[in-house]
């Protein structure tokens, strides 16, 4: 198992000082290059900042890791962009890039931005094929689907990598099915339980051995944003808030499956209490809902022995055993939150700690 570097654009709307926030993250990338993490996902939100411009900032002060979105959608990056983009973005890190990949949240496209996001599934399989098509020789696409129809188009600009991975964020049968057909891997979203895992990853293995490939070669990506501390209580709160923005979305809970909760009716009073869809209906974006949300209310209603569950959060031995229960399960990458202070013994320690000691070990 390998750890990921979870960034997104939020520590840069917060900051007084623009210049220092971006040091900050370009800092941060390096260190957890030269603290041995797999890769770095870098958010891309129709609100937020332009994910392949900071991966291509950061590649010229990085060796290993890889450097790619987390995640884009073809309603915000046509497949002829995202083409060109990555393409470059391999270019400039010498083959290391990758693409993260999902549907989006359509109502942000549909209802704020009036793009017409119809049929994203149909949209993902579309563009998976036409990236396949312009990062393989001899690099040009041609398809006449329902979303786009592109006629012997080439790409002059090519990969440095014989193919740029592509991981695609899907939480569903469908998308799982799609991802086990064209992609290199899968994410899976944030609060997923064991529970979760365990019911879905034993088909996605049968289902891409049935699609004739190596299952070995297929990698799983979870999003724990995991926080390794001796004093979760804290961070567990904190959490709280980001559970009920993102759970409460269309298609976005269902990885929320713990014995003993009532998930189904916490998310349902979750976003009468947000008011979810009308937001969504109006067209507004995370930012707007996140600031209309009192969080005091949220961390009354959500439990804290859920979160618990859901959240990598906790010490070196109880990650190292979760962790190793997620092996198990076949996950084979773990999202880990930023540390404080940019500092590559920090990343190298936190790497140590975690992956280093086999929890047979452990006393």
């Amino acid at each position: 198992m390998e750890l990921c570097l979870d960034l997104s654009h939020s520590r840069w709307t917060r900051a007084r000082d623009p210049r220092a926030a971006v040091a900050w993250t370009l800092q941060t990338i390096a260190a957890a290059d030269r603290g041995g993490f797999h890769s770095v996902w870098l958010s891309e939100d129709p609100d937020g900042w332009d994910a392949i411009a900071v991966a291509a900032a950061a590649a010229p002060r990085t060796e290993r890791i890889y450097l790619g979105t987390g995640v884009t959608n073809p309603f915000l990056r046509h497949p002829v962009q995202m083409a060109l983009a990555l393409a470059t973005l391999d270019r400039l890190t010498g083959g290391r890039a990758f693409l993260g990949l999902g549907r989006g949240q359509p109502e942000f496209y549909r209802f704020g931005l009036g793009i017409e996001a119809r049929e994203p599934l149909v949209a993902l399989a579309e563009t998976l094929q036409l990236l396949q098509q312009w990062w393989q020789p001899p690099y040009r696409a041609s398809l006449d689907g329902k979303h786009f129809r592109i006629r012997d188009w080439p790409l002059s600009v090519t990969p440095v990598q014989h193919r740029i991975p592509i991981y695609l964020a899907a939480l569903g049968p469908q998308a799982r099915a799609l991802a086990a057909r064209f992609a290199d891997g899968i994410l899976i979203a944030d609060f997923a339980s064991e529970l979760f895992l365990s019911q879905i990853l034993p088909e996605l293995r049968a289902t891409v051995v049935a699609a004739g490939r190596d299952p070995r070669a297929f990698s799983v990506f979870l999003r724990g944003n995991l926080v390794l501390t001796d004093d979760p209580e804290p961070e567990l709160e904190e959490r709280k808030v980001v559970f009920a923005l993102l759970c409460t979305l269309p298609g976005m809970a269902q990885q929320v499956i713990v014995p003993g909760f009532d998930t189904e009716r916490l998310i349902v009073d979750l976003r009468r209490i947000l008011g979810t869809e009308d937001y969504l209906r109006a067209g507004r974006p995370w930012h707007d809902l996140r600031k209309s949300i009192d969080p005091r209310v949220i961390r009354k209603l959500v439990p804290t022995e859920l979160l618990a569950q859901l959240c990598l959060v906790g010490s070196a031995k109880e990650l190292r055993a979760r962790l190793a229960r997620l092996a198990a399960l076949g996950v084979t990458h773990v999202f880990a939150r930023a540390l404080p202070q940019p500092d590559p013994e920090d990343y190298q320690r936190l790497v140590g700690e975690l992956l280093s000691v086999p929890v047979e070990q452990e006393s």
